[in-house]
C-alpha cells in the first residue's frame, strides 16, 4: 500500500467498527466503567453523570442491551457494574441477569444521577464514581469512546495531548478525502488490504436476521416483509428495506448483538451497509464487488459525517444512506458522474428529516432512507440528476456536501433545542 492508501484505510477502521447498544448511552457506560474501576476498591457505590444535550436527547428512549430498559440511568449502572472500558464501543457485552438486577437496585436507591452538562462540546460526558470517601472522574469528549481525562480524587492520572477543538465542533476529520478519492480508491484498492470491511455484512446481517425473527420494537422489517406481496410488492427495495429496517428494529430496542457502526453511530452503520448487502445478496454478488461497494458506502458518509460532527440535529438517515446510494450505484456500474449525480439526489430529497432522539421508532426513517437511496441511485444511473437550480444543490459536489453540512451543524441549532425541549417537557 501507499502512504495514503495507508491513510484511507486507517480512517475506515477509525470510524467502522464494532458497537454494542446505542452509542450515547453506551458513551456514558463506557465513563462510567472507566471511572469504577480507577476507584481503589474498582466498584462505584454511587454515580453522577454530566452529558451535553445530544447525548441526553439519543439516550432517553433507546433500548439499553440485555435490560428490557431504556435510558441513561441503567446504562450508566451497568458500565459501573459490569462493564469493561477495554472493550471500547461493546463495554456492556459482559452483561447478564446478575448485573442487570445489581444495576437497576442502584437506580431504584437513587444512586444514579444524570445532569446536563455546561460544556460546550456537543459530544461530552463526565462520570464521577463515589466509593468508600473517594471520587473517581472520567471525561469522553468528541467521539463516542474518546476517554480523554481520568481522575482520581482530584488527581489527574491520565489526560490526553490532544488540542482543544473550537467550541464544541465535535468534527468527525475525514483526512481531506474528495468523492472523487473515494470513487478511485473503491475501485484500486488492494482487494487484500480492503476485505475486511466483510465484516460489516457478518454482524449487521446477523442483527437483520434477528429483528426478522424476535418481536423488537415497531417491527418494521417484519412488516414490511409480511406484506410484500399485498402491498410492497416482492421487489429489491422491498427486500433492501425490511433487512435494514429489521436490524434497526434488533438494534433500537436493546438487542445483546453488536452492530457495525459508522462515525460512531450503529444505526448510521447498519443503514450505510445493509441496502449494499441485500443487493449482493439479491444479485449473486461476488465478496471483492462487494467489499469495494462497501468501502465506497462507508466512505462517503465518513465523508459527509465530517461536515456535520457526530452529533446533530439532521438524522444520520440522511449520511447513511446517501452511503448506501453510492455503494448500490456503484454496484450497478456507475461512472464517477453518477455517483456524485446519486449523491445531489439525495441530498435534493431528504436533507431536513430531524433527529429527535435515538428510540426504536428511528427504524421507520431507515426504512424510509433505503426507499430514497434506491431510487437516487436509480435515477443517477439513468443519467438523471437534481440541478444547480434547485434549493442547496450545486454543479461542484464536494460544495453541495458542505451545503448539507452547514444545515445541520449550524442551521438546524435552533431546531436542536426546540426538539430536546419538547422531549424533556412530556
Amino acid at each position: 500500500m501507499d502512504s495514503r492508501s495507508d491513510v484511507i484505510i486507517s480512517l475506515i477502521k477509525r470510524e467502522v467498527k464494532p458497537a454494542l447498544g446505542c452509542t450515547e448511552p453506551i458513551a456514558v457506560a463506557l465513563a462510567c466503567a472507566k471511572a469504577a474501576e480507577n476507584l481503589p476498591a474498582g466498584k462505584a457505590e454511587r454515580l453522577k453523570v454530566y452529558v451535553s444535550p445530544n447525548i441526553l436527547k439519543n439516550g432517553m428512549g433507546v433500548g439499553i442491551p440485555g435490560t428490557g430498559m431504556i435510558g441513561l440511568h441503567i446504562a450508566a449502572a451497568l458500565g459501573a457494574v459490569c462493564g469493561k472500558s477495554e472493550y471500547g464501543l461493546e463495554v456492556l457485552k459482559d452483561v447478564d441477569g446478575v448485573a442487570v438486577e445489581t444495576a437497576k437496585a442502584m437506580v431504584d436507591c437513587g444512586n444514579v444521577e444524570i445532569l446536563v452538562s455546561d460544556d460546550p462540546h456537543i459530544l461530552y460526558v463526565k462520570a464521577c464514581a463515589f466509593s468508600d470517601e473517594h471520587e473517581a472522574d472520567a471525561i469522553i469528549r468528541d467521539s463516542h469512546d474518546n476517554i480523554i481525562e481520568c481522575d482520581v480524587d482530584g488527581k489527574v492520572i491520565f489526560r490526553t495531548e490532544d488540542d482543544e477543538k473550537d467550541g464544541g465542533s465535535d468534527a468527525c476529520g475525514d483526512y481531506g478525502i474528495t468523492v472523487k478519492e473515494i470513487y478511485d480508491f473503491a475501485g484500486t484498492a488492494e482487494y487484500n488490504d480492503i476485505k475486511f470491511i466483510l465484516e460489516d455484512r457478518t454482524l449487521n446481517m446477523a442483527l437483520a436476521r434477528e429483528g426478522m425473527k424476535g418481536s423488537y420494537g415497531l417491527c418494521v422489517g417484519q412488516t414490511i416483509s409480511d406484506d410484500k406481496e399485498a402491498l410492497f410488492g416482492n421487489s429489491f427495495m422491498t427486500y433492501a428495506m425490511f433487512l435494514t429496517a429489521a436490524a434497526s428494529d434488533a438494534r433500537m430496542a436493546g438487542c445483546t448483538l453488536p452492530a457495525m457502526s459508522n462515525s460512531g453511530s450503529g444505526n448510521q452503520g447498519i443503514t450505510v451497509s445493509m441496502p449494499v448487502i441485500a443487493y449482493a445478496e439479491r444479485y449473486g454478488i461476488d465478496d471483492e464487488r462487494l467489499a469495494r461497494a462497501l468501502i465506497m458506502a462507508n466512505l462517503v458518509a465518513i465523508h459527509i459525517k465530517a461536515y456535520l460532527g457526530r452529533l446533530s440535529a439532521l438524522c444520520g438517515c440522511v449520511v447513511a444512506s446517501t452511503g448506501a446510494a453510492s455503494g448500490i450505484a456503484w454496484l450497478k456500474g456507475a461512472s464517477y458522474e453518477q455517483v456524485c449525480a446519486t449523491i445531489k439526489n439525495m441530498i435534493g430529497n431528504i436533507t431536513g428529516m430531524v433527529c429527535d432522539g435515538a428510540k426504536v421508532g428511528c427504524a421507520m426513517k431507515v426504512a424510509s432512507g433505503v426507499s430514497v437511496a434506491i431510487q437516487s441511485a436509480m435515477l443517477a444511473i439513468e443519467n438523471r440528476c437534481v440541478s444547480s437550480n434547485d434549493g442547496i444543490i450545486e454543479d461542484d459536489i464536494e460544495k453541495t456536501i458542505a451545503n448539507l453540512g452547514r444545515i445541520g451543524s449550524f442551521g438546524m441549532k435552533e431546531t436542536d433545542r426546540v426538539i430536546l425541549d419538547i422531549m424533556v417537557c412530556k
